[in-house]
């Protein structure tokens, strides 16, 4: 079963770090994501927003989240801002009308397009027992919980299970048509969650704690060529609690069980992408499908025990230990509730600084891996050009030899993507090419980016990066940093290169304007990163 033109297959993975795969550098076993990286692409300076559903608009917009309709995540807008923000155009909570999405776009030149997983909330990853039956849908149907879900869910598998059968059960006519599927995976999100016999397999692989992990990940990373040798890595950042070696051995050993689990539900992710590989070889559609691997944001290093409840005076780890059974020998199990805090998150973004929810690197920086056979790169590829989520459609479009409309689609006005396509890049990368044709994607020294969620600001030009976090966790002002000289972010030069701080304040203004950003005020439950 052969297409003309090339199928897609977009698999998300949530809240995965910079090296949480082995083709990053991890001890987590993931043979799947290791062949297809050995005969693909790695990309190790892959940039998307700081949390999950601004990201899916970026993808698929090929615009800012800002433009798209994910402003900040539409369920934690939060009072005052939930009575006015969804009427700010941009800020509706989900992709608006303004941007022609990507699937209704390949949709229109005849491709067969299919979703499975998630759209923006995570929960439990076993089957849970809730008395809101409302939340899982397929199509416009909400799915009952008791009679429409299988009795051994586990959301990995069986969002894989509904991909399988999308693509099993397509009728003849839809299977000479060409695809694009997109598996939003749930995993490795919070609750950690998995079956106990995975997480057996890594039981005192943790026992040294997170910074030695973060060492020897970073050692890893610079072994396989993805960060360059000498590079240190920023320290952990948070409400952290005691150091490893100040802990019980009570606490290291519930602390490492966390580890454990999460580490399970990576390995998980691998065996049912797997799946999906296995049935693209056997129906002769695998060379034909071009597979992109990535994180939908940095780890998250929240300490949630101490994020607030519903503007309440109680908080996540009250209600936790009222609801669930945390003990050690239940940790992930489907009635314990359990994450894994900001030390082991910044053994999975190191080098990088902070983690999910910033606008530092390590919460928009992230692996992503290309499989494509036609692009024929030498073995093991690597490309450190500067890349980000929005280019996704642009390259999407162009291998699918599909024109974007333009300005205006399906009858409305809409915008025109801001992402540019990784083709000429990615073929420079080939066994045939001399690397030196396409070294760049937006230009090295030249590209302005910028990021924002929850006024945590970021704008980048070239090697320049300057960060804006507000009080109380960041300083009131700006701070500058040389980010390839210093990809940990810790030397701040705001008050030596005056200069080309001046610039980027210039340049973030622009931005502010031409997106029709608001001002939202810092959340007191960003205090837990």
């Amino acid at each position: 079963m052969a297409s003309k033109h090339p199928n897609f297959l977009i698999l998300i993975a949530d809240d995965l770090g910079f090296s949480d795969i082995s083709p990053y550098g991890s001890e987590i076993k993931t043979p799947v994501l290791d062949k297809l990286a050995q005969d693909g692409i790695r990309m190790t300076n892959f940039h998307t927003a700081a949390a999950c559903s601004p990201t899916r608009a970026m993808l698929f917009s090929g615009t800012d989240n800002h433009i798209a309709g994910l402003g900040q995540m539409s369920e934690a807008t939060g009072t005052p801002h939930k009575i006015w923000l969804r009427d700010q155009p941009g800020y509706e909570g989900y992709l608006n009308l303004r941007v022609a999405a990507l699937p209704e776009i390949l949709q229109d030149a005849g491709y067969f397009t299919m979703l499975s997983g998630k759209c923006s909330r995570t929960m439990s990853f076993f089957l849970p027992a809730m008395a809101n039956k409302k939340f899982w849908m397929e199509g416009d149907k909400f799915l009952n919980f008791d009679t429409d879900l299988p009795k051994e869910f586990y959301s990995a598998k069986t969002f894989t299970d509904k991909a399988l059968g999308f693509l099993e059960n397509r009728t003849a006519e839809e299977a000479e048509q060409p695809f694009f599927a997109c598996m939003t995976y749930t995993a490795p999100h919070w609750p950690l969650q998995a079956p106990q016999d995975i997480i057996d397999k890594y039981r005192g692989v943790y026992d040294k704690g997170p910074d030695a992990l973060t060492q020897s990940r970073l050692k890893r990373l610079q072994d396989l060529g993805l960060v360059k040798p000498g590079v240190d890595h920023a320290p952990p950042e948070g409400r952290l609690g005691p150091p490893w070696e100040e802990l019980t051995d009570s606490e290291r050993s519930e602390s490492a069980r966390k580890m454990e689990t999460f580490a399970a539900m990576v390995e998980l992710l691998d065996t049912n992408i797997g799946r999906i590989v296995d049935y693209l070889t056997k129906t002769g559609e695998l060379d034909n499908t071009f597979i992109l691997f990535m994180s939908d944001n940095g780890a998250e290093g929240a300490a949630l025990e101490a994020a607030p409840i519903m503007g309440g005076a109680d908080t996540m780890a009250s209600v936790i230990n009222k609801h669930y059974n945390n003990n050690l020998e239940n940790i992930g199990n489907p009635d314990s509730w359990i994450w894994y805090g900001p030390r082991w998150a910044c053994a999975a973004t190191a080098p990088s600084r902070g983690t999910k929810g910033q606008s530092t690197e390590g919460g928009i920086r992230c692996p992503c891996l290309l499989h494509y056979p036609p692009l024929a790169p030498k073995a093991g590829a690597i490309t450190h050009a500067f890349t980000t989520a929005m280019d996704i459609m642009p390259t999407i479009l162009e291998l699918a030899e599909v024109k974007h409309p333009g300005t205006r689609f399906r009858n409305r006005d809409v915008v025109e993507p801001r992402g540019k396509s990784w083709v000429k890049h990615l073929g420079a990368l080939g066994s045939n090419a001399d690397g030196q044709a396409e070294n760049s994607v937006h230009g090295e020294d030249s590209h302005v980016h910028r990021w924002e969620l929850y006024g945590m600001r970021a704008i980048r030009m070239g090697r320049w990066k300057a960060v804006y976090i507000p009080p109380p966790k960041g300083k009131d002002g700006w701070q500058l940093y040389n980010v390839e000289d210093d990809p940990a972010e810790m030397k701040d030069l705001s008050e030596t290169e005056v200069g080309i701080m001046k610039e980027l304040e210039k340049l973030w203004e622009r931005y502010f304007m031409e997106t029709g950003m608001v001002n939202v005020e810092f959340p007191g439950w960003a205090n837990t990163h």
